[in-house]
């Protein structure tokens, strides 16, 4: 059994990391965590960088539950995260969910709209915590 998570260095990645940990303690299964890009430009902040990858992998292991890493280039984002569900054969997949507006979807698509759409498992968006007061 496995859960892959889709991770961006930010807080989205952050609470998907956080809840994909959670659904694989729960099922008593492996993670994979998935850092995609296109590939499409010098400096993506989606992508983790040489300099955090260590830390990144250090904190992985610290988890308590067997991860994995794995860093994925192509030239579409959902296509890399469904494409390694399928390969191992995944229970689920994780994604932190940003806000969107319904122009911004339209103009740039949504990963997570494209991986709900075309994966063969379960999927599940989460969202960080609001600010209190919001």
């Amino acid at each position: 059994m496995t859960v892959v998570v889709g991770y961006i260095p930010n807080e989205f990645g952050e609470v998907a990391l956080d809840a994909g940990v959670q659904e694989a303690l729960r099922r008593g299964s492996r993670v994979v965590v998935v850092n995609a890009t296109r590939g499409d430009s010098y400096i993506d902040e989606r992508f983790v960088g040489e300099s955090s990858l260590g830390a990144l992998e250090e904190r992985l292991a610290g988890l308590g539950v067997e991860c994995e890493l794995r860093q994925t280039m192509g030239p579409d984002v959902a296509d890399e995260l469904v494409g390694v569900a399928r390969e191992v054969d995944a229970d689920m997949i994780v994604l932190g969910l940003r806000p969107r507006s319904p122009v911004g979807k339209l103009l740039m698509g949504s990963v997570a709209q494209r991986v709900l759409l075309d994966a063969s498992c379960a999927v599940l968006t989460v969202k960080p915590p609001r600010p209190t007061g919001h």
